[in-house]
């Protein structure tokens, strides 16, 4: 409870004292005395004036510079004032305004001289940044907005007369730059389209720009990346992007002031000093000429006025590997024809004049516009064009060639495709370009009816059937007969290469016909030797069958000879003996003559059977010694002696034992021997 009652008595305490500070400043008050806060101004109001001149303000005024009643120009500084009596003057307390930083203050006066014609912001006046109000109105300072702007600060203003609005501060980022435009000026003169340059300080010295003659309107110059304190009643700003270029690009400008083009131009020539066009004015006091610009701006970061130029970025220009640039200016002085009367199907210039560069530009990257200035790429490596439906090289040249239809002398119409390979050298590429403009029009003017008529003449003077036979021939004609017909264009035929050949269907079924019977034919003339070859085949078969039974059969027929020679000698040797003997033995003797008769026609007959069984062998071959063996033995012929057939005698061969064996065998058991 104690708590609360000193709570209370502390708040009666504070508001005994307010209330006796209260009383205390009206009881100053009411005795003349204003006391100004420190951090605060006073604004006096003259009620009435009773005796003088200066009783009203002229006309037109509301601040009172001399005494009159109304509004006062001069305000009381902080601290204590007198005689001010509150019947006659009232004071209003004010605090000192504050510009914070980034910020701008911005004023407008109610009083002062008009403005005069045509303008919206009033020149600036010395006040001390709008704190003397006197100075202000006693230097003929003007009514409306103000040139000058309040920088931050705090300040004593006169709120009776001035009205101050807070603006930010211009701040222009990195990577753009601040366009202005001027509200008040001088006008632009006729035909021009952007104020031009004055010094103030970047648009911060409105002052300076109206004392420079500076011109309403889009302003030339630009603002750089930074914070500026600049009038928003006299400028506005934009922010624009800066100009950046990067690598293998170029800038093509457009400016939109400077002195006209000359008759039959198509771009502003190079103007020195205007640092790539950043300082527009250095560019219009040059003579620049408006529209585009033959000069290009390289990779980089410019700051460009988009009001004053635009810029377009674009590739450079890229001449590949095999290839050189042909150039076609159209900007420059006139050029002389450098090719004499070696040429006469165009001018060849020299680099920077107008017409066709003489030097092509070899292969790599260059920053040329291609609004002045046309690079033509030809190809200097050989290069294949097809007469081939639906057939077409990466180079597109030969996308509009088509198959070629021709007719032969014995009427038929078929159709062929055919390559062509050509080579344009180094220099000669501007030539063709002077006489062509582009290697489309090569292809389309020269390469197309020169081939095509070429093969329909070829194919008029032979029927098709030669001219199929005779492909490699008239292949190589065509590359003779091409080749001349190019040289005249500065075009080098490297081949012509026939490709496929289409005769009509109804002549590709005759010949097919024709071929298959042709084939039938060979198949059957085939056949045929094959017979006559198995016939052979088979003869020689058999024969190489027989073949070893005539050889076996010829051998027994040499040994039965053999063997009958041998007992012929036998037979001898033991006659022989036996006739040695004849003596001894009369009986002896007469037997052995019997045997001798015997043994004589033995062997006539064995002779003569010998001589039998070789005709016999030389016409069967292959029983003959076996069939005679046999009649022998059945016959009962005694040929020799036992003592020879049993080869007991050890004189015979193996011949012999088998002879006789055989012979033997053959005879009856029952017989009598000899």
């Amino acid at each position: 409870m104690e708590s609360i009652l000193d709570h209370w008595k502390s708040l009666l305490a504070v508001a005994l004292v307010l209330l006796l500070i209260g009383l205390y400043r009206q009881v100053l008050r009411l005795c003349g005395v204003i006391v100004v806060p420190d951090d605060s101004i006073g604004l006096v109001t003259k009620r009435f004036v009773l005796f003088g001149a200066n009783r009203r303000l002229p006309d037109g005024r509301i601040i009172a510079l001399n005494g009159e009643a109304g509004f006062q120009a001069d305000t009381l500084a902080p601290g204590l004032h007198v005689g001010l009596w509150p019947w006659q003057y009232t004071v209003e307390i004010v605090a000192f305004f504050t510009v914070p930083p980034r910020s701008v203050g911005c004023v407008e006066s109610c009083d002062g001289k008009p403005l005069g014609s045509g303008r919206i912001v009033a020149r600036q006046v010395a006040c001390d940044s709008f704190q003397d109000a006197r100075a202000f109105l006693a230097n003929g300072g003007e009514r409306g907005p103000q040139m000058a702007v309040i920088p931050p600060g705090t300040y004593r203003i006169n709120t009776l007369l001035f009205k101050v609005t807070l603006a930010d501060a211009v701040v222009i980022p990195p990577g753009k730059i601040g366009v202005v435009e001027a509200r008040d000026g001088n006008p632009l003169p006729t035909g021009r389209v952007i104020a031009r340059h004055v010094d103030c300080n970047s648009f911060q010295d409105a002052q300076a720009f109206m004392d420079g003659g500076g011109e309403r309107g889009p302003q030339v110059a630009v603002i750089a990346p930074g914070t500026y304190r600049i009038n928003p009643f006299l400028f506005s700003v934009t922010l624009a992007d800066v100009v950046d270029i990067p690598e293998n690009k170029v800038g093509i400008v457009t400016t939109r002031e400077g002195e006209p083009l000359d008759t039959g131009e198509i771009a502003g020539g190079i103007v020195p000093g205007h640092n790539m066009f950043q300082s527009p004015q250095a560019f219009v006091n040059a003579h620049g000429n408006k529209g585009l610009q033959e000069q290009v701006l390289l990779g980089g970061r410019y700051f460009i006025n988009p009001r004053f130029a635009t810029v377009e970025i674009v590739d450079m220009v890229d001449v590949p590997i095999a290839h050189v640039g042909v150039v076609i200016a159209f900007v420059g002085k006139e050029g002389k024809d450098v090719t004499g009367d070696t040429f006469q199907h165009g001018n060849l210039v020299t680099k920077g004049e107008k017409g066709v560069w003489v030097e092509p530009l070899d292969p790599g990257k260059y920053p040329i516009n291609p609004y002045t200035h046309r690079v033509t790429n030809v190809p200097t490596a050989n290069v294949v064009l097809n007469w081939a439906t639906g057939k077409t090289e990466a180079h597109q040249l030969d996308k509009n060639l088509s198959t070629i239809t021709v007719r032969s002398a014995d009427g038929f119409k078929f159709n062929l495709d055919v390559s062509q390979i050509i080579h344009i050298p180094r220099n000669d590429a501007p030539k063709v370009i002077a006489r062509f403009g582009d290697m489309s029009a090569l292809v389309t003017q020269v390469l197309e009816p020169t081939i095509g008529n070429y093969f329909r003449n070829a194919a008029q003077g032979s029927d098709i059937i030669d001219f199929l036979k005779n492909r490699s021939l008239r292949q190589g004609e065509a590359r003779d007969a091409i080749s001349a017909a190019l040289k005249e264009y500065n075009v080098g035929a490297v081949d012509t290469l026939i490709g496929d050949i289409v005769p009509p269907e109804e002549l590709m079924k005759t010949l097919t016909d024709r071929k298959i019977a042709e084939q039938e034919r060979v198949t059957y003339d085939t056949q045929r030797e094959a017979q006559v070859v198995r016939q052979q085949l088979e003869q020689a078969t058999a024969l190489a069958a027989t073949q070893a039974k005539v050889v076996d059969a010829e051998r027994q027929v040499a040994i039965a000879d053999f063997n009958a020679q041998a007992s012929v000698k036998s037979a001898e040797g033991q006659a022989q003996a036996k006739k040695i003997n004849a003596d001894a033995d009369a009986t002896v003797v007469r037997t052995v003559g019997d045997a001798e008769a015997s043994k004589t026609r033995a062997v006539g007959g064995a002779e003569a059977e010998v001589v039998k069984l070789k005709i016999a062998s030389m016409e069967s071959g292959n029983y003959a010694m076996v069939q005679v063996a046999e009649a022998l033995a059945k016959g009962g012929v005694k040929l020799v002696p036992d003592v020879v057939a049993g080869a007991g005698a050890g004189s015979g061969t193996l011949v012999d034992v088998l002879l006789a064996n055989l012979v033997r065998e053959g005879t009856p058991r029952g017989a009598a021997r000899t």
